[in-house]
């Protein structure tokens, strides 16, 4: 009687040491953090289909436990279930033993092996009541299986109930799907009265039902994705060929220009050679007539200079009185030195005026006259190679569509917005206030859930996500909470009273807590939001505030200020050139994953918002794109900015939700 009540004991005892993934008594039980527990290996296979986040969510309640680089083999045994699990199967003869346990007789009281199975009486039956049903003709009706036709698997017996542990003639043949566990019926009565019940059997169906379901949508998933991968595939040769094909346009476009080039040398070389032969006649010139005085001179000189001079006749004498005069005005003359310098310095001031590094053309000879060079603009085309004119150096360029942007959805807020930032690539926390109090997370596709991690009763002024996915919110205009993924509040930061009741968050690339509040500074926290690390003055009241990549901090002034500015800062306070709006134009900044700036002009007066596209230039900005003004209804000047990817922005004002796409 004592083993029998023991063996009861562990059946009653095992139902509590079951795991609910794979239905079998725990293995390595190992606790999730919201306290469900499962089998390790359970969870293992479970983690494979999501290997691309860093968290694990509980199949049961849905939370979320954080998981570490070693994932799955860093979570804690649970120790207390652990320890039952031991011994259970010390009372049950270990685990060989369990796994090796043949079914017992339910048709009588001796608990001996089954050997068969009555479909009639719906019991196992051992070898002594086998032989009645047998030879009795009460039984001869009776349809008798062998169980090892059962355990081979080659007739099937139907669902066999258990008998309730605490109504010992009733079967467990309900499901109560509140509690998820088997009962009879007298425990419904009991303790399940207001519980969702289902027949078991009706209840198996359904769940395999849904588990052929399931099975078919994978099937129809696998196929589907596998399709998309050939589909890839395919794409992938597309793209290939597209880029060969722009290869094979940018060796032509070079092969053309070289031949330009070379044509454009022998003009060059041809040109100065014919500066050589003319400065080489100008030069001979001058040498001819210098050597045609030296021999008007000689001729004269040897005339007047003769032996017979004192014996001429006065005729003769006269004549050579005349050659004596015109060989001394030949004398007088005065050498031309300076001509042939003048050619040699008009060759030196030759000079050859190289082309702007853009140009194709290597230059051209002239006088040194003030050289103003040309600016060229290409024309930009959709993924195509733009060859340049013949008088560029620059092959061309491989571009996109002209520089727009394009409002992809518009979303009515369920109130005022106060704060937003990044969620994901394509969705966007929002913060209202506390008129309409909680945190919205709205997608590209207009989609909205209420995010309930932290207490979601709370007017917020402003949120910001960290990489790690805990995340910083401000109550007001002194003080911010850090809490982590799983909703714990991890730290507090509190900033000084400046008079505002609005305080902002940002998060830089290496995941500090950039904060501002009016005042003349920003401060930067630590990721856990426990140390002030930098504080970066400002020359102008700071509202919004963004970091790039390298450090800079880019700031707003926003809706407060006439006017307007938007400025870049290093961490010493160093600033450039501000942007300025005119009166009553209030800008919004953000910086994109490429440290690009975008800024928002905000005209509410005329009901326009003017997006403009700048590159860092050190610590100014240098305008690349004007985008055309968007048609946007604007209900007050504050307004937030945030960029989701490369080519998709976010813009909020009031209760309208903007999501853009950017064309570069």
């Amino acid at each position: 009687m004592a083993e029998k009540i023991e063996i009861e004991k562990a059946s009653s005892s095992s139902q509590d040491l079951i795991c609910p993934l794979c239905l079998d008594i725990f293995d390595e039980p190992t606790i999730l953090t919201c306290g469900h527990t499962f089998c390790r290996k359970c969870l293992k296979k479970y983690d494979l289909t999501h290997q691309d986040i860093d968290h694990m969510v509980c199949p049961l309640c849905r939370e979320i436990t954080k998981l570490s680089a070693n994932r799955v083999d860093d979570l804690r045994l649970n120790a207390s279930i652990n320890g039952c699990v031991d011994d259970y199967h010390a009372k049950c003869g270990g685990m060989n033993a369990v796994l090796e346990l043949r079914q017992k007789c339910t048709a009588c009281k001796l608990q001996q092996d089954a050997v068969s199975f009555c479909r009639t009486c719906n019991n196992y039956i051992c070898d002594k009541c086998l032989q009645p049903h047998q030879y009795m003709t009460m039984f001869e009706d009776h349809e008798i299986i062998s169980v090892e036709d059962v355990i081979e698997g080659k007739v099937s017996i139907g669902h066999q109930f258990e008998k309730c542990s605490i109504h010992k003639q009733e079967n467990k043949d309900m499901f109560c799907d509140d509690c998820k566990v088997r009962v009879c019926l007298r425990c419904v009565v009991v303790g399940h009265k207001v519980h969702n019940i289902k027949n078991q059997s009706d209840f198996e169906h359904e769940l395999r039902r849904k588990v052929t379901a399931l099975g078919q949508q994978c099937a129809a998933k696998k196929a589907e994705l596998e399709k998309n991968i050939q589909n890839i595939e395919e794409q992938r040769h597309e793209v290939h060929a597209a880029m060969q094909k722009l290869l094979d346009d940018v060796r032509q476009a070079y092969s053309i220009k070289v031949k330009e080039l070379e044509g454009n040398l022998q003009d060059l070389i041809e040109q100065i050679n014919e500066l050589k032969r003319s400065f080489e006649d100008d030069l001979n010139i001058l040498k001819s007539k210098d050597r045609q005085r030296i021999k008007s001179i000689c001729s004269s000189i040897t005339l007047v200079d003769n032996d017979r001079l004192g014996h001429l006749e006065t005729d003769s004498l006269s004549a050579h009185n005349l050659l004596c005069d015109e060989l001394d005005t030949m004398l007088k003359e005065v050498t031309d030195r300076t001509t042939a310098e003048v050619i040699t310095k008009k060759a030196q001031e030759k000079r050859f005026n190289p082309a702007d590094a853009t140009c194709l053309d290597l230059g051209k000879i002239s006088e040194p006259i003030d050289h103003t060079s040309t600016v060229a603009t290409t024309e930009k085309t959709q993924k195509r190679l733009n060859p340049a004119d013949k008088s560029f150096l620059d092959l061309g360029s491989i571009s996109g569509s002209d520089p727009k942007l394009e409002i992809m959805k518009c979303i009515d807020l369920r109130g005022g917005m106060a704060g937003m930032a990044s969620y994901s690539h394509t969705s966007v926390a929002i913060v209202y206030g506390i008129y309409t109090p909680g945190i919205d997370i709205i997608d590209t596709a207009g989609g909205t859930k209420r995010y309930t991690n932290i207490p979601h009763d709370v007017g917020y002024k402003d949120i910001v996500f960290q990489r790690d996915s805990a995340l910083c919110v401000s109550t007001g205009s002194t003080e911010a909470h850090v809490y982590s993924p799983n909703g714990s509040r991890k730290a507090t930061i509190n900033v000084g009273w400046t008079g505002y009741y609005i305080l902002t968050l940002n998060t830089s690339p290496s995941n500090e807590i950039l904060i501002a509040n009016g005042a003349n500074k920003v401060s930067i926290y630590d990721s856990p939001g426990s140390t002030l690390k930098h504080t970066v003055p400002t020359k102008h009241m700071t509202w919004q505030v963004s970091s790039t990549r390298s450090g800079l901090i880019v700031t707003s002034s926003c809706d407060y200020i006439n006017p307007s500015v938007v400025t870049v800062y290093d961490r010493d306070g160093n600033a450039g050139e501000s942007l300025q709006a005119p009166k009553d134009v209030y800008l919004y900044a953000t910086v994109d994953e490429q440290d690009r700036v975008y800024v928002a002009s905000v005209d509410c007066k005329n009901r326009k918002v003017v997006i403009r596209l700048y590159d860092l230039d050190g610590l100014n900005l240098k305008e690349r794109v004007e985008f055309k003004a968007l048609d946007m209804t604007l209900g007050w000047d504050w307004c937030y900015l945030v960029s989701l990817s490369p080519d998709l922005l976010a813009f909020a004002c009031n209760k309208k939700l903007y999501f853009i796409k950017v064309s570069l």
